[in-house]
C-alpha cells in the first residue's frame, strides 16, 4: 500500500499562514503539532500531516498552477465548516460547497489560501 508521508505548500508570510490554517484546519479537528521557528509549521490530526514553509532556497514561494490540496472531512457539515472559514478570512470561492459527481456521495468546497494555493475538504459519506 502506497500512502503519502505528508504535503508541502510554501509561504511568503508565515504567520498569516499560522492564523489561515489554524483556524480553517480547526474546522476538520487538525491542529498544529510544531513550529519550526521562522521556518514554517506543521499541521495534523496526531501525526504530521501538512506542512507550511518558507522555501529553503531562498526563492519567494509560487503557487502550482493545476496544483490542489484536498483534506478529508468526516461529515457534509465539515466540509461546510471548512468553506466557510477560509472565506471569512479572505479565502476566494474556487469551487461552491456541494455534490461533486465524479464518485460516489463526493461531497467538497475548494478555496485559497492567503499564497494563492489552491485547497479544499472532500467528504465522501453519505448524508
Amino acid at each position: 500500500m502506497t500512502t503519502f508521508t505528508h504535503v508541502t505548500v510554501g509561504t511568503n508570510d508565515l504567520e498569516a499562514a499560522r492564523n489561515f490554517y489554524d483556524k480553517v484546519l480547526a474546522t476538520l479537528g487538525w491542529t498544529r503539532i510544531a513550529d519550526l521557528g521562522d521556518k514554517g509549521s506543521i499541521w495534523g490530526d496526531g501525526k504530521p500531516s501538512f506542512f507550511v514553509l518558507k522555501p529553503i532556497n531562498g526563492q519567494p514561494a509560487t503557487v502550482g498552477n493545476g496544483v490542489t490540496i484536498s483534506f478529508e472531512a468526516a461529515t457534509h457539515a465539515a466540509v461546510h465548516a471548512f468553506h466557510e472559514a477560509a472565506l471569512a478570512l479572505g479565502g476566494p470561492d474556487e469551487g461552491a460547497v456541494g455534490p461533486r459527481n465524479w464518485a460516489p456521495h463526493a461531497y467538497a468546497g475548494y478555496t485559497r489560501d492567503p499564497e494563492g494555493n489552491k485547497i479544499a475538504a472532500y467528504c465522501f459519506a453519505a448524508e
